[in-house]
């Protein structure tokens, strides 16, 4: 929390006030602040920095002080400067911690520095605030905007603050505003003038407003926002349709005026604008215990010496005269010496804990985070993005994730609603036609179409100097220019339109229903298709920029329309001569129901089916019915069909609004007052909209109240899933006795037809209608206005009022709408399976759309033996639950030679989330290879993620792209968002982002496999490193008295782990390679090993700590019993030590280095040269540096000693020799798996192949000899899986 939101929060809590009241600052422009009456609100001012410049050190220090480690060796220096107990020189001492604290601040400045950059760039924009003594809009900048100003934006500005709109120049009250800042999604929002404030027909006076601004207080939620204008005691009603937010675009609108009701911090951008929560690693977790570890063995160590050394001195008679007195002429005891040396070992002994592992951690994931955002294989080129790394701190948990919980739409699918079939009163229509374009088409424009975006050029709104300084001239010109007309920041264009590939929006008609529509009583179907295509909130846009589409083709630029490809595709076979002819007299007769085919037929020239068929030459068909439909699409109406451009909320009303459109109702322009359709026959009819009832997860279905411009009815169309339409049929469908034939015969056939699509993967809504009388009307709009002007439980009171109009409705029919599968999915999860991870799917889909995509992915098989849980009553729920358990129990081998899949329904999973049902939920799921959770909310999403991670203590990863998901996300250890078709809200929310399901495979199997055992083996070599080394002063404690002293000079010693060492492991960490990539998508079962902590267990960390101690046992002793007997000084025999220590540790890494490169040489070879030069100028210029130490001139007499080059080949081979030897002994007697995988992988090409073909025949054979042996299971549970879950399911059905 910044400084500036600390302050803001307790503004509001001090004022005790559950309500935000604020009015018009005009008439106290020009008195002091105190005598505002908004001046207890936030200003606009945005400060997003942590320090100020005289507040950096301490606080930055006092950060960095939070961590322990920093802590203990500040500790450290600190203590040798108590005289008693110092080792060094006090200020020598300081020069580790110092730089490391300097190196980390330096950082943390450069970061600050950059928000600050940001935060004055962005309180320096402009805007047009009203001014009442200049009695005109005047600009300000951004930071001068408060809280009860009135505050205009012009088209393509960037909204200032979070205003309650007032005041548009659309004739209908309505601004378009583009949310891609906010959530990342690309369609337009619509935002209205408040309800009865604002005439259109007159300039917008703010002197006028005199009302009381009532709404709630500020808070984070993007979709919720209550209050009314209160004036002469008359109240009206907002919402958030009202409310334009700070950060957003104004789109196809010239200019919007408002008053701001909240302002810098308070905004709801702003407080969405919370840093990610902190997630600690796994591994980073397991690597505090280490340390504790060193710490207690560094205790240990030291009171070893400390114990020597009284006991040394209580081996002297007498006093030694070597022995310096305290100033009073009196010695220190032997028992307060050994303390005295404790805290001096305390401070020789530090470099026990690395000081820099934390520094070289952050240095060694950022360097992981580049390879893995450079990776092309994970480069999405139709949608220009790469993955994003939004979390620097769990890179490694990639590598160790058990559980898998993926969304299914937008995620394991495309999200690219494609209209596939409908049934209508009854009726069912299969549009075969239809089916075979989609069929040509998945295979053809999905990967060459293109969208191109062009914006149309519009009569500049500002003067020519202000048009010259668009985006670049504002980007030029920073904030604090004299000029702040310069200054003004506009948007650039907007982001290209989702949803709107030929596969989603264009639809062959089906010849029968084309037929049906042209009789006289067609009046269902025709209420069929004006419910799709006025009850949704799609926009028509006609002033924005132009979509147009280019398909790049190999051989050719021609373009095509879907009539033109069905003709080239079976035009010339005989045996689809019938079919070829159909879809001419479909085509035909289009012409006089609706527009052609092709979205834009004036930017795709037409050209003859005889230039690409030789059979179809002298046809005229084609072109008669082509011009046919284009003069029925002329004159039609004032707007041209060319001109319409839709921008959805959602795909699925994408695909709707289009296949209606393709029938020839026409959604041709929305308002908040009016809907206009432009019917089959051309005439138009303007809609009059009363009231809209949104669409919310709880009712999961939304409609929309209109006036009938002929007959004058009011009539509310209703769509939504069948869950949520067929219980509020007219007297429901229970009392059949009270229901006439007719209608309860169509809801049966079309629940039957519903059923049909959910079995084929298909996604399902129903259409409903009900005239609504004048009276009833007046009377529930009532009690809609009194929800409307509420601020407590305003949400409550308008989900009763929808309740209360959403029932006896009138069943129209229902659609079918496919989403298709990502590339790959099936290979993926199978390949994640292989790795030994769990996946499961939870998405909102009904049970059998979601079971049918499941068999597709593979997340089920067809051997499996599926559960399914679909009850209500909690009772059966735990009977049919501990059923099973006992069963599997009971059936050991039923488990071992039968796969077993879960499938849960909404209702169902609310009761095993119950407290005294979660266990034996947990239990059962343990048992299952795969888990379905249909119908789930996404608070039940969370649940089931945080249940899952928090029982079973497992690495958890969640994925998915919609804000549905967005809690999951948030609760699992990794989150992944896909940028998808449905905003931004999961990316935002997610550590890592990517475009692509498949992508996911190699971002765990390589990157995340490779990320663990990078770090794993750094962290570990690290601490063998500083306890390796540091061991060489404690062995020389058993010849010096134990009295504390340093053979090796401190310099040398701040140095080596400063300089000489810490570049290879960093290196290291980045780089090293086990397996390559290859391998280890080949072979997913290497990834298992992180799952279990293979690459860092307890057990590895203990023999790293052996072997330094024998290493350093090495290295002190054959230098010390080389030399003993001679005349050399302490500091000549501890540079062959120092110098075989360094051999030694940088040859352990190399035997642990996998892959070599010219990276790994430079740095390796590099190190040992740094050493030897670093140490050859020290001791030349270093007469005396560490009183009383006298390095001079050292190192140069034993590099001339040919003794000290036998000393250090000798001692490095003796000390690397076991280590080297287990490594030969393993690699050739028990080899691991990823050794295996890396010996194979160096063979040639073709023969690595045949080995790996080989393997996975093999590997499928034992798997078929498995399934052979499951015969033995009672025949009832061997079936296909729809045998068992339909069993299971009539079984427990409520």
């Amino acid at each position: 929390m910044t400084w500036t939101s600390w302050c803001c929060w307790t503004k509001w809590r001090d004022s005790g006030e559950s309500e935000r009241k604020l009015v018009s600052n005009l008439p106290y422009e020009g008195l002091k602040p105190k005598n505002q009456p908004n001046r207890r609100y936030a200003g606009n001012a945005i400060k997003t920095t942590k320090y100020s410049f005289w507040s950096f050190i301490p606080m930055n220090l006092f950060e960095q002080f939070h961590r322990w480690a920093n802590l203990y060796f500040v500790g450290i220096a600190a203590l040798n400067f108590v005289p008693a107990v110092n080792a060094f020189q006090p200020q020598v001492a300081l020069i580790p911690i110092c730089v490391i604290l300097s190196l980390t601040a330096i950082k943390d400045a450069w970061e600050d520095f950059r928000r600050y950059q940001s935060d004055r760039q962005l309180n320096g924009r402009t805007c047009l605030i009203y001014s009442r003594s200049q009695q005109s809009f005047v600009e300000k900048r951004w930071k001068d905007v408060r809280v009860g100003d009135f505050v205009r934006v012009l088209s393509n500005e960037i909204i200032p603050a979070d205003i309650l709109l007032l005041h548009t120049s659309d004739p209908n009250g309505v601004c378009h505003m583009e949310t891609a800042n906010l959530d990342g999604e690309t369609n337009l929002k619509q935002r209205k003038v408040v309800p009865g404030f604002s005439s259109t027909n007159s300039p917008f006076e703010p002197l006028n407003f005199s009302s009381i601004v009532i709404c709630e207080k500020p808070n984070d939620d993007l979709n919720r926002f209550n209050g009314f204008l209160e004036e002469d005691r008359r109240k009206t009603g907002f919402g958030i349709e009202n409310l334009l937010l700070r950060g957003c675009t104004v789109r196809n609108t010239a200019d919007a005026s408002g008053i701001v009701v909240y302002a810098g911090h308070e905004t709801k951008s702003m407080l969405n604008n919370n840093r990610p929560r902190y997630k600690r690693s796994k591994l980073e977790k397991k690597m505090n215990t280490e340390v504790l570890f060193c710490v207690l063995l560094l205790i240990c160590m030291c009171l070893i010496v400390a114990v020597g050394h009284a006991i040394w001195l209580q081996t002297f008679s007498s006093i030694p005269i070597y022995f310096v007195p305290n100033s009073d002429g009196t010695f220190t005891s032997a028992v307060l010496s050994g303390v005295f040396m404790f805290l001096t070992m305390i401070i020789l002994l530090q470099v026990m804990i690395p000081i820099s592992l934390y520094l070289s951690i952050e240095l060694v994931k950022m360097g992981q985070v580049f390879f893995i955002t450079q990776d092309v294989d994970l480069y999405d080129e139709e949608k220009d993005t790469r993955v994003q790394c939004r979390a620097l701190n769990i890179t490694e948990d990639l590598g160790q994730i058990q559980y898998i919980f993926s969304d299914k739409t937008g995620t394991l699918t495309e999200n690219k609603m494609v209209f596939r079939r409908c049934t209508i009163m009854g009726t069912e229509f299969p549009h075969e036609e239809n089916a075979t374009r989609l069929a040509f088409l998945a295979g053809e424009v999905d990967t060459d179409e293109e969208v191109i975006y062009q914006q149309n050029r519009r009569p500049p709104l500002f003067s020519l100097e202000e048009a010259q300084d668009g985006p670049e001239g504002a980007n030029a010109h920073l904030p604090g220019h004299s000029s702040l007309h310069r200054s003004r920041v506009t948007a650039g264009a907007p982001s290209s339109r989702a949803f709107s590939s030929p596969l989603e929006t264009e639809v062959i008609p089906d010849h029968t229903l084309v037929q049906l529509m042209e009789e006289e009583e067609a009046k269902p179907y025709l209420d069929f298709f004006l419910a799709m295509a006025i009850c949704n909130t799609v926009v028509v846009s006609t002033e924005t920029a132009r979509r147009q589409r280019a398909n790049e083709r190999r051989n050719s630029s021609i373009s095509w329309s879907p009539l033109e490809c069905l003709e080239v595709l079976f035009g010339r076979g005989t045996c689809f001569q019938r079919l070829s002819m159909s879809l001419k007299n479909i085509a035909c007769k289009r012409g006089s129901l609706s527009e052609p085919i092709q979205m834009d037929p004036t930017d795709s020239p037409v050209y003859d089916v005889s230039t690409f068929s030789g059979s179809m030459e002298g046809d005229n068909s084609l072109s008669n019915c082509r011009a046919a439909t284009g003069r029925a699409q002329t004159g039609s109406s004032s707007v041209a069909p060319e001109e319409v451009c839709y921008e959805a909320q959602s795909p699925d009303e994408a695909a709707l609004v289009h296949a209606a459109k393709a029938y020839g109702f026409t959604l041709l322009e929305r308002t908040p007052d009016h809907v206009t359709v432009r019917l089959p026959s051309g005439k138009v009819l303007e809609f009059k909209v009363l009231d809209v009832l949104t669409f919310d997860s709880i009712r999961r279905r939304m409609s929309i109240i209109v006036r009938h411009p002929r007959s004058k009815e009011i009539i509310m169309y209703t769509k939504g899933a069948d869950s949520g339409i067929m219980e509020r049929l007219q007297n429901t469908c229970k009392d059949r006795r009270r229901v006439e034939s007719q209608s309860r015969d169509i809801a049966i056939k079309t629940q039957s037809d519903l059923d049909m699509y959910a079995k084929d993967g298909l996604r399902t809504l129903c259409f409903a209608k009900k005239v609504v009388s004048e009276q009833a009307y007046v009377a529930w709009q009532e009690k809609r206005q009194e929800a409307m002007s509420a601020i407590s439980r305003k949400e409550e009171l308008l989900m009763d009022t929808a309740d209360d109009m959403e029932n006896n409705l009138t069943l129209l029919g229902a659609t079918g709408i496919e989403d298709r599968l990502q590339e790959n999915v099936p290979e993926t999860i199978q390949a994640l399976r292989e790795a030994g991870i769990q996946v499961w799917v939870l998405t909102g889909d009904k049970l059998e759309t979601a079971v049918n995509i499941a068999y597709s992915c593979k997340l089920l098989d067809q051997k499996d033996l599926v559960f399914t849980f679909n009850m209500e009553n909690k009772g059966v729920c735990k009977t049919m639950l501990n059923g099973i358990l006992q069963e599997l129990l009971r059936n050991g081998s039923l488990e071992r030679e039968a796969s077993i899949g879960l499938v849960i329904d909404g209702r169902t999973l609310s009761l095993l989330l119950d407290d005294d049902l979660q266990m034996q939920f947990v239990q059962l799921c343990t048992r299952c290879r795969s888990v379905l959770c249909c119908r789930a909310t996404p608070l039940q999403k969370s649940r089931v993620v945080t249940l899952l991670r928090r029982r079973l203590k497992v690495m958890t990863l969640a994925i998915g792209d919609g804000a549905n998901d967005v809690n999951m996300i948030q609760a699992a250890d990794v989150g992944v968002g896909i940028s998808g078709q449905e905003g931004m809200q999961a990316v935002m929310a997610s550590d890592f982002a990517i475009s692509r399901f498949k992508h996911l495979k190699k971002l765990l199997l390589v990157h995340g496999h490779w990320c663990y055992t990078r770090l794993a083996n750094m962290i570990i070599y690290f601490f063998y490193k500083n306890v390796a080394y540091v061991n060489l002063l404690f062995w020389y404690q058993f010849f010096c008295g134990f009295s504390g002293t340093a053979m090796i000079d401190y310099w040398f010693m701040i140095f080596f782990n400063l300089i000489f060492t810490s570049s290879p492991p960093i290196m290291f960490g980045i780089m090293d390679r086990e397996v390559s990539a290859y391998m280890l998508l080949q072979l997913p079962e290497l990834y298992k090993r992180g799952q279990h902590a293979g690459g860092y267990r307890r057990s590895t960390f203990w023999i790293a700590i052996l072997d330094a101690f024998y290493q350093s046992l090495v290295c002190f002793f054959v230098p010390y019993w080389t030399y003993a007997g001679s005349d050399i000084d302490i500091f000549t025999l501890g540079i062959p030590m120092n110098t075989v220590s360094l051999f030694t540790i940088i040859l352990h890494l190399a035997i642990e280095i996998k892959s070599w490169t010219v990276v790994h040489w430079v740095i390796m070879v590099g190190s040992v040269i740094v050493y030897f030069v670093v140490s050859l100028v020290f001791s030349a210029l270093c007469v005396s540096c560490n009183p009383p130490s006298d390095p001079y001139w050292l190192v140069q007499e034993q590099v001339a000693d040919p003794m000290f080059y036998l000393v250090c080949i000798l001692t490095t081979i003796v000390a690397l020799l076991p280590r080297y030897t287990l490594h030969a002994l393993r690699g050739t007697l028990v080899p691991s798996d990823h050794l295996k995988a890396r010996q194979k992988d160096q063979l040639p090409p073709h023969h690595r192949d045949r080995l790996l073909r080989e393997y996975r025949s093999l590997k499928e054979l034992c798997a078929s000899f498995s399934s052979m042996s499951s015969s033995t299971v009672p025949q009832d549970t061997t079936q296909s899986p729809s045998t068992p879950t339909a069993r299971l399911s009539s079984s427990t059905r409520v």
